[in-house]
């Protein structure tokens, strides 16, 4: 194998896992250390991947940087349909739970309408918007108020002040990146505080993330990965991270997206 293959090929692994050894490619690719260490070390001078100790890991956006509701709207749509249909099939009628902010969590707001005697508790306005809109009497929608952030968000004393007076059955929650370091994480420090007092008010922690999720790091941590009861992601997320997953959630729940472009 030529090295720019092999350059190719590494640098799909890491974009795909999050990150590489050095030992476990040089197995791989039958070469020395030394030639991954060069291989790597052409890779990060052209930006494309990031040197660490020991191996490599993706670039990407800066952990503060925290993309609109409208950006983030329009990506991973098969895979948040499918999660938020499975999600969906965890509520029963008369339940009291919340939804963080988020596009998938949205995605099951919508799948949420129908369903009788619910109590929603929600800090996403395009979550109670949608609710709101259902029209459905016999459902009960509390919008925490607080300051809106980039992501539709309100967070801050106000939100988490009315959240921590609430006992909730079950909790929802959108997160912007999971690493197994840094656990489930968001951009936004005010949010994440916001989303620990949501943690804290419910029986059950459900986190509903697609596989691109994985291996991005937001510079706050919500809680970690065992905190969470199941995690519903779709069917690319790549085998290292199911493997760390299945030792750290409660239960992992893989569903099939369709309608995904080839």
């Amino acid at each position: 194998m030529l090295a720019q293959q092999r350059q190719a090929a590494i640098l799909e692994r890491v974009r795909s896992t999050g990150g590489v050894r050095v030992t476990e490619l040089a197995t791989e690719f039958a070469v020395s250390d030394m030639t991954i260490r060069r291989d790597l070390e052409a890779l990060h001078e052209r930006g494309l991947l990031a040197k660490v100790h020991g191996g490599a890991t993706a670039t990407g956006p800066s952990s503060t940087d925290e993309p609109g509701f409208h950006a983030k709207s329009v990506r991973q749509l098969p895979e948040k349909a499918a999660i938020a249909d499975r999600a969906a099939q965890l509520v029963r009628p008369g339940a009291a739970v919340a939804l963080s902010a988020g596009t998938t969590t949205a995605e099951l707001a919508r799948r949420l309408v129908d369903v009788p005697g619910l109590t929603v508790v929600t800090n996403s306005l395009p979550v109670a918007e949608i609710l709101h809109a259902g029209g459905r009497p016999d459902q009960t929608v509390v919008l925490t108020g607080g300051v809106r952030t980039p992501s539709d968000a309100l967070v801050g004393p106000l939100a988490v002040g009315a959240v921590r007076t609430l006992h909730l059955d079950l909790l929802f929650l959108g997160v912007h990146g999971i690493s197994e370091r840094a656990g489930f994480t968001t951009p936004n420090l005010m949010e994440a505080e916001t989303d620990r007092a949501l943690v804290a008010a419910a029986d059950r922690l459900v986190v509903l993330a697609d596989h691109s999720k994985w291996g991005t790091v937001g510079i706050s941590s919500i809680v970690e990965l065992a905190a969470a009861h199941v995690l519903v992601s779709d069917d690319q997320l790549p085998p290292p991270a199911r493997r760390v997953l299945e030792e750290q959630v409660g239960e992992l729940i893989i569903v099939k997206a369709t309608g995904r472009a080839a």
